[in-house]
């Protein structure tokens, strides 16, 4: 099999639970790392499939590689080579693909439930889950582009997770670790320093249960990653 390219934005925002999973499996990947201001790779011939991971910036700043990945979305979307985002990654497949990112009503910062749409592409990519508590840790949300089916929603922002042919792109975090909560807490610990909101949690409130809160969310995940690996060739 071709190595799936993830694309990492952020040094503290890398594959997670993703990458545990792949390598379970023995599923051959790559990480792109935009942080380190490694080059991004334009051809899409030797890969199997493209992962865009999250981060602190938003997909209307002028940084020149978003336009880069924006239009490698495109062409591998016309391709139908699939691809997965996160959050920030996410939110560039949905702008890549027509859909429009803008600031969220409220940041939603913790973990909060996201419920299904009850679709039947819902069902086809979490099965029988009809809630569960996710991660987040966003001020900005995307629109679903023209055809997509919506998968997820949360009382604080209404599109939480779409899908598109073998494309699917989530607002929330399904890759977090014990590890990268404690350490999103302390490396954006200015912006969870004075709550603005019951929708922005402080460290304590995230770490709280938290092996039994990532255990429950990497069942779900593992579920939902295994959908997705099925469409890779």
């Amino acid at each position: 099999m071709k190595p799936i390219r993830i694309f990492r934005h952020i040094a503290c925002e890398g594959p997670g639970y993703l990458g545990q999973y792949l390598a379970q499996r023995k599923i051959p990947f790559t990480t792109v790392c935009i942080d380190r201001n490694e080059p991004i790779p334009r051809g899409l011939d030797d890969v199997s499939a493209l992962v865009f991971m999250g981060g602190s910036m938003s997909v209307n700043d002028p940084l020149p590689w978003i336009e880069t990945e924006l239009h490698l979305i495109q062409q591998a979307q016309q391709r139908a080579l699939p691809m997965l985002g996160h959050c920030l990654g996410g939110q560039l497949i949905a702008k890549a693909l027509g859909g429009e990112v803008r600031p969220n009503p409220v940041k939603e910062i913790g973990w909060f439930e996201v419920t299904t749409t009850g679709t039947p592409a819902a069902r086809q990519w979490f099965g029988q889950e009809t809630d569960f508590m996710a991660f987040h840790w966003h001020g900005e949300t995307f629109s679903t582009p023209t055809d997509a089916d919506k998968l997820l929603r949360s009382v604080h922002c209404e599109n939480q997770a779409f899908a598109l042919g073998n494309t699917l792109a989530l607002q929330c975090h399904m890759e977090m670790t014990e590890a990268m909560v404690a350490e999103w807490s302390s490396c954006y610990a200015e912006e969870i320093a004075t709550p603005v909101s019951p929708t922005v949690q402080s460290a304590q409130q995230m770490l709280t249960d938290i092996k039994a809160r990532v255990a429950a969310l990497q069942a779900v995940a593992t579920s939902l990653y295994g959908h997705w690996v099925n469409r890779l060739v």
